[in-house]
């Protein structure tokens, strides 16, 4: 190898040397680069540390290739050795790379935030922490969840709070032989005295028909409140219904039969 190096020009020494600077100067950039990227979606630190051993051990690896292949030696061998170890490595992480990319694309397009109340991956919760592996939710009965990145990202998301307001749906039954214009009257008015509904006119409270069942009317209520009250409102109109109905004489049914007599 000695003499090898010694009967090269001198010219191809320097280019040599100077394409050892750029490779190395190259590795420092990167690795730069990439514990910039680690902090951003905050790591845990051991895996941190496994992680960057490999893409330097990789990326000196590729160095050495790109300086042997200038100085005419055949680096086909390495290449090939190279492209075994990174499609073993790649089936043997198969699952943790799915995981990897999953929270590199929640991460880039962002489509919830830390303190979010969303649908994801199957599970309810509000968003504690977002990382490279796992999605974190607190349940408000104050579980935690961690559904793998690749999960959440292949899954339908919903984001309860992504808007500052956020409407109240709640579908109430009343007999047929309740006045269908009492019953929506006291709805709106149950509506109307909770503080923390929204009156504006574009956003005010409403309820309408919403079908007519064999055995009973069915009302839909609909009513706007901030997105962090939301819980709050649903159910104290749940709360309410029952006894306003019974103040104002109206009434819930249940499935019946009405059995005639005829003589």
């Amino acid at each position: 190898m000695l003499e090898f190096i010694k009967n090269l020009p001198l010219g191809k020494i320097a280019t040599v040397a100077v394409l050892i600077v750029v490779c190395l100067a190259a590795v420092k950039i990167i690795l730069f680069l990439f514990d910039k990227f680690v902090k951003r979606v905050k790591l845990d630190a051991l895996i941190c540390k496994i992680l960057r051993i490999a893409v330097k051990i990789l990326l000196l690896f590729v160095s050495l290739i790109i300086v042997l292949g200038s100085l005419g030696i055949s680096v086909s061998s390495l290449v090939a050795a190279l492209s075994v170890v990174g499609v073993a490595f790649s089936l043997a992480i198969q699952g943790f790379l799915s995981n990897v990319f999953g929270g590199i694309q929640i991460i880039s397009n962002q489509p919830f935030h830390i303190g979010d109340y969303v649908d994801a991956g199957g599970e309810s919760g509000i968003v504690s922490e977002v990382g490279l592996f796992y999605t974190k939710l607190d349940t408000p009965d104050k579980k935690l969840i961690q559904i793998p990145n690749s999960t959440v990202a292949n899954s339908n998301i919903t984001n309860y709070s992504s808007a500052d307001n956020r409407r109240v749906d709640i579908t109430v039954s009343a007999s047929y032989g309740d006045d269908i214009e009492k019953v929506k009257s006291v709805l709106l008015q149950l509506l109307c005295d909770h503080p923390l509904v929204l009156k504006e006119e574009a956003i005010k409270p409403e309820v309408h028909v919403n079908s007519y069942n064999p055995n009973d009317i069915s009302y839909i209520v609909r009513a706007w409140c901030s997105s962090s009250d939301y819980w709050t409102v649903y159910f104290d109109i749940m709360d309410s219904i029952k006894p306003t109905f019974d103040k104002n004489g109206i009434t819930i049914t249940y499935p019946h039969v009405n059995v005639h007599m005829v003589q």
